[in-house]
């Protein structure tokens, strides 16, 4: 994936695994800070330099394999924004279950923002927080 960028700031991470014909993630980013090295088939890659952690790649990835982690927070917590697709949608200040790529319960959580647009067409992103040992692990949210 992309080289890794200063641990404590917001980052993208990239978990594209397809080579398969797709760039919504590079057209979408405002800061150029995704790549395909100019072929719509290769994984695309994060130029951390570039990079703010704005988000905006997370509800445009259509195959959900971009997140935004922060573990940065000053009392031992982090945050990560993922897609999400299901309704309910999660409420800010909820208490939720924190899971791993496959499904598997990791801690506890707390969402602190939900984003809808219409130009996110029809992905929501969530960001929950989290102990910040576990924002490069966590991916998801268990629902009941």
């Amino acid at each position: 994936m992309g080289k890794a960028v200063k641990r404590g700031t917001p980052r993208a991470v990239i978990e594209c695994f397809e080579e398969i014909p797709c760039n919504p993630c590079e057209t979408c980013c405002p800061h150029h800070a995704i790549t395909l090295h100019g072929e719509i088939w290769h994984i695309p890659e994060l130029i951390p330099e570039r990079c703010v952690g704005c988000g905006i790649c997370v509800a445009h990835c259509s195959g959900q394999a971009i997140f935004v982690v922060d573990d940065g927070y000053p009392d031992g917590m982090g945050r990560v924004s993922m897609p999400f697709e299901f309704l309910p949608l999660p409420q800010k200040g909820e208490v939720i279950r924190a899971a791993d790529r496959n499904g598997a319960y990791v801690c506890p959580g707390t969402v602190t923002k939900v984003m809808t647009s219409a130009a996110f067409d029809h992905t929501a992103v969530v960001t929950i927080e989290i102990p910040a040992e576990y924002v490069d692990t966590v991916r998801s949210i268990i629902r009941e």
